[in-house]
């Protein structure tokens, strides 16, 4: 089904000052990792110049959206306090909403560092934890009129991957993540400023992503836009055999079966490979419309 045939499917996301047109094909996130620890790039941008170095060429490749993040959310990551983060990760998004017009999103689960990040120029709240981790989170969100992403998550990063079990793993995080809207709603955040991510990889088994990748479309339902992050995650070498094998080429290939489902958003590392396999895929009728050309 192209993504313009799916029922539902929110065409537009309010951030605090710009409204992303998601009408097109996927806007894709540039994750930039200001960590020593984080599962892929642990260590290669922890510093502020390297970081910013990394988000401008992501944007030059074509990332819609530079998701910036100072505390890896791996399973078993150790975690890191308020301030450490911020040491992290403010500088980055200091210099980067000077630097460059596109929207930055801050990946963290903490009230204090989202409210800072927004003040010194971040357009996005992406909280893992669906913003349920810090009693404050809700308020900053609504105080600060940033743009939302809650995710699904089962347990904590250090808990998370210890024996998930679901009865319907479709069913319940459609049903988590439906919960989390209202809850956002009825703190006083507007639906258009909401997005949600089915959590790839956070308190699931390889058989529980590869459910929630094939079944992306039906969280369309929840009116609000979708956001997918399984870039270079285990579950891909799980289906290649080999844990120590790259997985770019797997990571391309199953955002192709993301955009085809129009998942508005996919958050990945390596922008350029995937910008260009959408483009050829929309080009050659894999959307269903050739005439499209990825929004940047």
């Amino acid at each position: 089904m192209p993504p313009s045939a799916l029922p539902d499917r929110a065409s537009s996301w309010r951030l605090r000052s710009t409204t992303l047109d998601l009408s097109g094909l996927p806007l894709l996130m540039g994750i930039v990792n200001v960590t020593p620890d984080s599962f892929s790039d642990g260590g290669r941008f922890e510093e502020t110049d390297s970081a910013v170095e990394h988000a401008l060429e992501l944007a030059a490749a074509g990332a819609a959206i530079l998701d910036i993040g100072g505390e890896s959310t791996r399973p078993y990551a150790e975690v890191v306090d308020a301030g450490e983060e911020l040491d992290r990760v403010l500088p980055v998004v200091e210099r980067l909403a000077r630097e460059t017009s596109v929207p930055l999103s801050i990946d963290t689960s903490k009230a204090a560092v989202a409210e800072a990040a927004v003040a010194a120029g971040a357009e996005i709240i992406n909280d893992v934890t669906g913003l349920e981790g810090d009693s404050r989170m809700l308020e900053v969100a609504r105080a600060t009129g940033a743009g939302v992403c809650a995710m699904h998550m089962r347990g904590t990063p250090q808990t998370m991957q210890d024996d998930p079990r679901y009865d319907d793993v479709v069913t319940e995080i459609l049903d988590y993540l439906r919960q989390r809207r209202d809850s956002l709603l009825d703190a006083g955040i507007e639906q258009e400023r909401v997005c949600l991510d089915p959590g790839i990889g956070f308190g699931k088994t390889h058989q529980h992503n590869l459910r929630l990748m094939a079944a992306a479309e039906q969280f369309h339902q929840l009116g609000c836009p979708l956001l997918v992050g399984h870039s270079r995650k285990g579950f891909l070498a799980h289906i290649l055999g080999d844990k120590e094998a790259d997985r770019t080429a797997a990571t391309v290939g199953s955002a192709l079966a993301l955009a085809r489902q129009g998942i508005q958003v996919i958050r990945v590392h390596d922008v350029r490979p995937v910008r260009e396999a959408v483009l050829a895929f929309a080009a050659c009728g894999g959307l269903g419309d050739p005439s499209s050309q990825l929004t940047r």
